[in-house]
């Protein structure tokens, strides 16, 4: 494993701990009522886009089963599944190398929206969410995807360059 590669998966562990510690004492408690923070997805997004779908699908699976472990025992495997479908569905939508910022925070927008519709459907199946699907959109979903868009415009030069880096140091490798 190469050093950028490395340095991303240190990072989506820090973001991790930074998701359970430090931002639920940031955040308003109104807020964190309604919202979701997941920084994690949000790189995750980024991945997708900027580098390959398959290494998003592996990280998405990787750490919602983090998730699910630590933050959600409910059902395990459900944040797995639904952060790696939908950052693997998004890469094969958005397949753009170089994604400007706009059509970046459409990915995140859209990205955010299909992670929580599939984590609805799921807890729908499993009976564990009794509410409609429309008041979970205006009361959760909406909530987290304008966090998750926010988060995203203050993440997006420094990771574009990280993850243009790694695309780079992963072609010459392929071509050496």
């Amino acid at each position: 494993m190469k050093m950028r590669r490395s340095v991303l998966i240190l990072l989506l562990f820090l973001l991790f701990i930074l998701q359970g510690t430090i931002l639920p004492r940031l955040l308003p408690d109104v807020w964190q009522m309604r919202i979701i923070h997941n920084l994690i997805f949000i790189v995750i997004l980024f991945v997708t886009v900027y580098h390959h779908r398959h290494t998003a699908l592996i990280l998405g699976l990787s750490f919602g089963m983090l998730h699910d472990v630590i933050y959600y025992g409910r059902i395990l495997g459900a944040h797995s599944f639904a952060m790696g479908v939908s950052a693997y569905l998004i890469g094969l939508i958005f397949q753009i190398p170089r994604a400007p910022l706009p059509m970046m925070m459409t990915v995140v927008l859209l990205g955010s929206l299909l992670q929580d519709s599939i984590l609805y459907a799921i807890y729908s199946v499993f009976n564990l969410s009794q509410v409609p699907y429309n008041w979970a959109l205006l009361n959760y979903m909406l909530p987290t995807m304008l966090f998750h868009f926010a988060m995203a415009l203050l993440l997006y030069i420094p990771l574009r360059r990280q993850l243009e880096l790694l695309k780079k140091e992963t072609s010459k490798e392929e071509t050496a």
